[in-house]
């Protein structure tokens, strides 16, 4: 059985690294499925659910990343990620919080900076909660 190496990490910590039959996450145009000796890749991932399809058990391993860079090689995923956090660390009501304050910072702010940084904390903390759901449904 074909498998690839999978690398899941953010500047803090390496979250995951392991073998694996199949790895899904949110590309920069959509959702991608990677599978061992896939073609040679380099793009940017938008923040989302990566689901990691373990080779030792078959298990699904979850990893929330806020964003970042893939790197696929035929026999290797690496995931560098902006903020990356295993799926049985995610907090639903922590980031339904977040994306509240985020939602008022933006009718609060004095300016576009202001605005865009609090539209990106937004976006984040909706894809969390998203990241969540999927989590609850496997």
């Amino acid at each position: 059985m074909a498998t690839l190496h999978v690398d899941v990490v953010s500047a803090e910590a390496s979250i995951f690294s392991g073998e694996a039959k199949f790895v899904a996450l949110p590309g920069e145009n959509g959702e991608l499925g990677i599978l061992p000796r896939h073609t040679p890749l380099i793009t940017r991932i938008r923040p989302g659910a990566v689901r990691i399809e373990r080779a030792d058990n078959g298990e699904e391993e979850f990893v929330f990343v806020a964003g970042g860079i893939l790197e696929v090689q035929p026999g290797t995923v690496t995931v560098l990620a902006d903020t990356a956090i295993r799926g049985s660390d995610l907090d639903e009501a922590k980031a339904a919080e977040a994306k509240q304050a985020a939602q008022e910072a933006m009718k609060n702010a004095k300016s576009d900076i202001d605005f865009a940084a609090a539209q990106s904390e937004f976006a984040t903390m909706a894809a969390q909660l998203a990241a969540i759901q999927k989590l609850r449904k496997k």
